[in-house]
């Protein structure tokens, strides 16, 4: 069995992967655009796809599943700082003085996510 996509109900499918696909740098799919029911942003082989749908009630509870990020490119810091420039609100800060912990965000639509230290950090 392979996980195809992790979907996630919205206000605004298009809008929230657009989001995402800033965060990720994988692409939307060509099919989908503004206004569309859904929107699926595409990941790399082996990695599950963010399919978005709309719904027509808003979150209104915290999530019962959320990803957590681990960045490759950058320290988790930096990815944290890029993050928010994007449009992701802090909702609670994880780090402690050691260096270690992670970061709890918001996207443009309430969803919560993490953001964990990279592999270097953790190596060094």
């Amino acid at each position: 069995m392979i996980l195809r996509h992790v979907t996630v109900d919205c206000a605004d499918p298009y809008a929230l992967a657009t989001f995402w696909s800033a965060v990720t740098g994988w692409p939307i799919a060509e099919e989908d655009g503004p206004g569309a029911d859904e929107a699926l942003v595409e990941s790399p082989s082996e990695v599950p796809g963010l399919l978005f749908l709309r719904v027509p009630e808003d979150k209104t509870v915290k999530n019962r599943i959320h990803f957590d990020w681990m960045p490759t490119e950058r320290s988790r810091d930096e990815e944290v700082r890029r993050i928010l420039d994007l449009g992701a609100t802090l909702y609670e800060d994880h780090r402690s003085a050691d260096g270690l912990g992670w970061v709890t965000l918001l996207d443009p639509e309430g969803n919560e996510f993490c953001v964990e230290r990279s592999a270097a950090e953790r190596a060094g």
